[in-house]
């Protein structure tokens, strides 16, 4: 299960998808003018999320 830490004050963010229930997983989106963003998907294809948001920025994920 993809974990997501705020590097400002250590919040730290767990999420599974609401249609089955399974553990989101970390991966990387690249858009089309090459740029990357951090994302969780649902393993069973029910979509992806961008990286959640904590202390005005995006959470991280060490885990890939």
């Amino acid at each position: 299960m993809a974990t997501y830490e705020c590097s400002v004050c250590g919040m730290s963010v767990n999420a599974t998808c609401g249609k089955c229930g399974a553990p989101l997983v970390n991966d990387m989106l690249t858009k089309a003018d090459g740029g990357k963003v951090q994302v969780s998907q649902c393993p069973n294809g029910h979509g992806k999320i961008k990286s959640p948001m904590c202390c005005g920025q995006d959470m991280v994920c060490e885990a890939a």
